[in-house]
């Protein structure tokens, strides 16, 4: 006898998960073996596949590799409409011509086939396999994050012990177990919210394990995560440490400290896949006569990306409605990031260049020591952006390299605030006073920030506040719309 599959031990139904989906692995075959120089076989040769064991049951796949065995992919569509599973050679599958071979009766099927892939896997098969809806109508999406709950916090720390005992490894104390939570959260970036990505929080408690191993601690501290956590981003972090190099050493100009017209510090984000650090950058913008309104620099030169374009074209929109509502605007303003050789995309710099722009229109001199996040909308209110910790830590890291004055900090959105999980060393340097973050939800309150001067509400009459930065950039505004008109009359009558 040959047994294809065996129940008997079995206490409910079969669930059976193949990693590696090929036509084999899957249908099963039919093996041949040598005897006097030919290839022979028999019944007692043939060899079941996964969709046999998991007959009656459940069968779940990775559609990634599925989908690199194309035969298995058309094999698994057709058993399931069809309902039986047939077994035979590759090659007859393909058509080719093989010698006499065995031919299996057809197994009536049952089975439940689950698929566990990426988003976007399942809207390309969605969208470019007509048989895929019908054989598979229910999704469901599994969440990278949960909310930060006692329920959810103890299940984080039953797989924590798990993990421990089923590893060896040394189990966590206390402020282990609450640098670890902390963690979980820094990795979504929201105090409210938990990380599922436990196989990144399973490494970390492994290297931290190693640690207190090699110094003799029975238990896993907050020390040795905080150093794993650490150890980790230093391994990777070689091309940060050389930027940050060039900034000290003046090679890319930052200024941290003093005050310029019309020149701020924005703050993006650059990721390598396993690691992500912020990065400031000079955002400079100069200011004329002419009717080309805002000119961004980074679209003239095909370096910026399509969001980018919308956040600069949205201060336009921000300068019409709040300034030239009785005057045309006579402006040519060129907005540039300084000393960027690789391309811009995203908005989170729109807050900064606008900024910029009012500072250059006014006059007055902006705090270098203070960077600027945040996309603003043409309301002027500052809207949320990503990656705010990043960002912070990163102007935190040329402050302290190049010296802490007490006056340095960001501003960030106000909506941001709930996404605040930032290392030690920065809470501490805030909770000092040696550096600020400062929580805005509109221009007015950012520009008062950077230059000290009130922004200034408009009045009745239509005017803005006497000495305001409102008021300053709106005369300056119908100074450059006279001058253009005198210079077009001059122009006529030449």
């Amino acid at each position: 006898m040959n047994i294809l599959v065996d129940h008997s031990k079995d206490d409910g139904a079969p669930v059976i998960l193949e990693r590696n989906p090929t036509y084999s692995n899957l249908f099963g075959r039919i093996e041949q073996e040598a005897r006097f120089g030919a290839l022979t076989t028999d019944f007692t040769l043939i060899r079941g596949g996964s969709i046999h064991r998991a007959n009656g049951g459940y069968l779940v796949l990775p559609v990634e590799e599925l989908l690199r065995n194309p035969l298995s992919w058309d094999s698994l569509k057709r058993s399931l409409e069809d309902k039986e599973v047939v077994i035979e050679d590759v090659g007859e599958k393909l058509g080719f011509a093989i010698t006499k071979n065995l031919r299996p009766e057809p197994i009536p099927l049952d089975v439940k086939v689950i698929l566990i892939g990426k988003p976007d896997v399942y809207q390309l098969l969605l969208a470019y396999d007509e048989e895929f809806n019908e054989l598979f109508k229910v999704k469901a999406d599994f969440d990278a994050q949960m909310p930060r709950t006692d329920e959810n916090i103890s299940n984080y720390v039953a797989f924590v012990s798990k993990l421990c005992e089923k590893e060896k490894l040394h189990h966590l104390d206390c402020s282990a177990l609450a640098r670890l939570v902390e963690h979980g959260s820094r990795l979504v970036d929201d105090q409210e919210k938990l990380s599922t990505h436990f196989g990144e929080i399973a490494d970390v408690i492994r290297e931290a394990s190693y640690y207190a191993e090699k110094e003799k601690s029975q238990y896993v501290t907050a020390v040795y995560i905080r150093k794993a956590i650490e150890e980790r981003f230093y391994r990777s972090s070689l091309i940060r440490e050389r930027i940050q190099e060039m900034i000290c050493r003046g090679i890319i100009k930052i200024d941290v400290m003093g005050n310029q017209v019309g020149q701020v510090n924005g703050l993006s984000v650059v990721g390598f896949g396993d690691i992500a650090f912020g990065q400031p950058s000079r955002i400079t913008v100069s200011i004329g006569l002419g009717k080309d309104g805002l000119i961004d620099i980074e679209r003239e030169s095909e370096m910026g990306g399509p969001i980018h374009t919308k956040g600069v074209l949205i201060l336009s929109g921000y300068l019409a409605e709040k300034y030239t509502q009785d005057k045309p605007l006579s402006l040519s303003a060129r907005l540039v990031f300084e000393q960027n050789y690789s391309g811009v995309e995203g908005d989170s710099a729109s807050s900064t260049e606008l900024y910029a722009i009012l500072s250059a229109l006014s006059g007055l001199p902006i705090n270098q020591g203070i960077a600027v996040t945040g996309s603003v909308n043409q309301k002027g209110e500052v809207q949320a952006i990503g990656g705010v910790n990043e960002k912070i830590e990163g102007f935190f890291e040329i402050c302290h390299e190049k010296g802490l004055t007490g006056d340095q900090g960001v501003l960030i959105p106000e909506s941001n605030v709930m996404n605040l999980m930032l290392k030690e060393k920065v809470v501490e340097a805030v909770s000092d006073g040696k550096f600020h973050i400062w929580p805005i939800n509109h221009i007015d309150q950012g520009i008062e920030v950077l230059t000290g001067v009130k922004a200034g509400f408009r009045q009745e009459d239509g005017s803005f506040e006497g000495g305001s930065i409102n008021a300053m950039v709106d005369q300056r505004l119908k100074d450059m719309a006279e001058k253009m008109e005198e210079f077009g009359k001059e122009k006529s009558s030449d």
